[in-house]
């Protein structure tokens, strides 16, 4: 069952000029491991995470770090989440993450799936 799904698309040109005018702004919104990405992947894991959000109906109070995405041996992007995030999936009652993520002509863009299984209780 589709609890949720989210799209955004990020000018990976304009996200590079936010981040020259405020630096601290990586450290705010990306895990250490993402922090030591190019900049095209993390404005595509930015574009990431704005999707969750966007599943999850954008609840208030999600803290950016409370999700990131990692890469398996065959490069597909996987979605982890805990603390705000987590909780907001847990009550939505989702229980798997589909990402896809994809760069063309100085943009990133990334779609989420929140799946949940059926019956599953939620707050």
């Amino acid at each position: 069952m589709i609890v949720g799904t989210g799209v955004d698309i990020v000018d990976i040109v304009r996200f590079e000029r936010q981040v020259a005018r405020a630096p601290r702004l990586v450290e705010r919104l990306f895990v250490p491991h993402e922090r030591e990405l190019p900049l095209r992947s993390l404005a595509a894991r930015f574009a990431v995470k704005e999707a969750a959000a966007k599943a999850l109906k954008a609840p208030p109070g999600m803290i950016w770090q409370d999700c990131w995405v990692t890469n398996d041996d065959d490069g597909a992007p996987h979605l982890h989440t805990r603390g705000t995030v987590a909780e907001q999936a847990r009550r939505q009652g989702v229980s798997t993450w589909h990402v896809t993520i994809s760069h063309d002509g100085g943009m990133a863009v990334a779609f989420v799936v929140a799946e949940g299984r059926e019956g599953e209780a939620h707050d």
